[in-house]
């Protein structure tokens, strides 16, 4: 099989997977009641109806972040450990972002890093305070 069928199927699969993920998650929430969407959105520091905008946006709507702080050389697992609430801050506002389509094609190209995200990228602020603080130390 050629790597381009392969590849394909391997994208078709993954958004099957993704889908699943999504409806499962708004299901879940669902036939929570209020208060317990309430809690567990006061777990995660956020609204519920936030909450329910995330779960309806699906899994992976912040794998660019990730992707992006890879790219600039800081491992996102030690981020979240280290700095959790800069962390899903982060997320939720990556999230959110109407920049997806230019972030992906940067990372994709491997410029991302290279400064241009600062030109879109509504968490670049927050990330040029984390390299600031995490050089000053």
């Amino acid at each position: 099989m050629s790597n381009q069928i392969h590849d394909a199927l391997d994208a078709i699969a993954n958004w099957v997977k993704k889908y699943r993920v999504a409806v499962g998650l708004r299901e879940e929430l669902t036939h929570c009641g209020a208060a317990e969407v309430a809690h567990k959105a006061q777990d995660l520091g956020m609204e519920s109806q936030d909450l329910a905008s995330l779960a309806n946006m699906g899994p992976n709507t912040a794998d660019q972040l990730q992707r992006l702080l890879r790219a600039l050389g800081v491992d996102p697992n030690e981020l979240a450990s280290i700095d959790p609430a800069t962390m899903r801050s982060m997320e939720r506002i990556c999230i959110t972002c109407g920049h997806k389509r230019q972030c992906e094609h940067d990372l994709a190209r491997g410029t991302a890093a290279d400064s241009c995200y600062t030109d879109y990228c509504p968490n670049a602020l927050s990330l040029n305070e984390l390299f600031q603080s995490r050089f000053q130390l």
